[in-house]
């Protein structure tokens, strides 16, 4: 296939289905192991955890996968530098964390538990970070099958040791089974950076000058890294406020609290999961389309910059257009087969149409990301947040319960897509 970007897309959307089925399955295993308190705690714990490791990680893959991909003979030294960074972040945050787990778990979480379960997160930084520039680099060089037989092989490696090691230390305590979580993934990581390693050409070689920091190099990595994590650091304090401004105002009109848990409850877990689930195939769209974009956009060749952006509107409309539609005709069917309930299901009936536009953020934000672009996508989502909070809190008051998050949500996708296509126009079209 002489389509870089297409073999690129089919070898990470097969990766992507192996690995979602992977995870799916863990999930169900480790479930029935340890049952609903370690689950609650461990769920607990996961925003603060996502929350830390976007700063810790820097969005790498996708600084990486441009700045290779339009500087292939400078890849070994923006390797080194992104290295340096990421290390010492690592080490400022697992710094932090180490001070103030006890305040986290004790005034925020309302836990004593977490405390320790924060410390053993911090210890995996390193191990993701270093795995993630790894992935960054193959992806700079449009090579996706490493990035997938690595993915595979971590699936296996966390399943073998949840086998292996979950069942004994279920029998000390909840803490230690939810512990022993968290610190499998380091040996995961370990795996997935190991397949790396063998996949790197044998010319790869490091010199001493590959390891002194570099200015210039560093400044273009931070230029793209920190708007990016800011964007995603402002679409996390969003889903932060989401759950706090709506329960309050909801109480104020006068919903009953279990209502308000029960039918958020069925939204997060339910509703936007499964209209999410075929999320990976846009993730293996986004990620081929990155690097590919990035090179042409870097060679002036518009043309090419056009071409492949509308073979990634079309092939995400398609997939998106299928899954949109499958779900939205078998919603019950599904919510029963896969969470053995239909909550949730009435609220598809509405989304899922809209999800159709949801499904194209992903490659317009890649590609606004490849044009140098960065800075804008963040603004674009903090206008999506800011008017989603705004407009969920104003539906609210309006007695129409949970559907006032619904409607936020379907204005959300729509401010974040045309104000992508509209950025996207004034760069490549005006």
């Amino acid at each position: 296939m002489k389509n870089k970007f297409l073999r690129a897309t089919i070898i990470l959307m097969i990766g992507g289905l192996i690995t979602k089925l992977l995870g799916f399955a863990i999930r169900i295993i480790y479930t029935r192991m340890v049952g609903s308190d370690a689950i609650n705690l461990y769920s607990l714990v996961m925003p603060t955890y996502s929350l830390l490791l976007t700063i810790a990680t820097l969005s790498l893959p996708i600084v990486i996968s441009k700045l290779i991909s339009e500087h292939k003979t400078k890849s070994i030294k923006i390797l080194s530098n992104a290295t340096i960074i990421t290390l010492a972040l690592n080490l400022f945050v697992i710094i932090i964390i180490y001070f103030t787990k006890d305040f986290i778990a004790h005034t925020l979480l309302n836990d004593e538990r977490c405390s320790v379960l924060l410390m053993a997160m911090a210890l995996t930084f390193p191990f993701v970070s270093l795995s993630s520039i790894l992935k960054g680099y193959f992806y700079g060089k449009q090579k996706m099958f490493p990035h997938t037989i690595s993915n595979v092989i971590e699936q296996i490696v966390r399943m073998a040791l949840i086998f292996i090691i979950i069942p004994k230390l279920i029998n000390q305590s909840i803490v230690y089974a939810v512990m022993g979580l968290i610190l499998i993934s380091i040996a995961s990581e370990l795996s997935s950076i190991i397949t790396f390693l063998i996949f790197l050409p044998k010319k790869f070689k490091i010199t001493k000058s590959d390891l002194k920091p570099d200015m210039k190099t560093t400044k273009e990595i931070l230029s793209i890294s920190l708007p990016t994590v800011s964007g995603r650091l402002i679409g996390n304090i969003g889903f932060f406020f989401e759950p706090i401004l709506l329960t309050n105002i909801l109480l104020f009109v006068g919903y009953k609290m279990d209502f308000i848990l029960n039918e958020y409850g069925a939204y997060n877990a339910y509703t936007i999961s499964l209209l999410a689930m075929p999320s990976f195939f846009i993730a293996a769209i986004s990620s081929s389309l990155l690097p590919e974009i990035s090179k042409y956009y870097y060679q002036k060749n518009i043309n090419m910059v056009k071409r492949r952006l509308k073979q990634a509107i079309i092939l995400s409309f398609i997939v998106g257009g299928i899954f949109s539609s499958f779900i939205y005709c078998f919603r019950e069917l599904l919510l029963q087969t896969l969470y053995n309930t239909t909550k949730g299901a009435e609220y598809i009936e509405l989304l899922a149409p809209f999800f159709v536009l949801f499904y194209l953020e992903g490659p317009l934000q890649s590609v606004l990301q490849a044009i140098g672009k960065a800075k804008t996508t963040m603004f674009i989502t903090m206008a999506a947040v800011i008017t989603k909070l705004i407009s969920m809190s104003i539906l609210s008051l309006c007695h129409i319960g949970m559907y006032s998050l619904v409607i936020a949500e379907i204005i959300d996708i729509f401010i974040i897509v045309i104000l992508c296509v509209k950025a996207i126009r004034k760069e490549l079209y005006s």
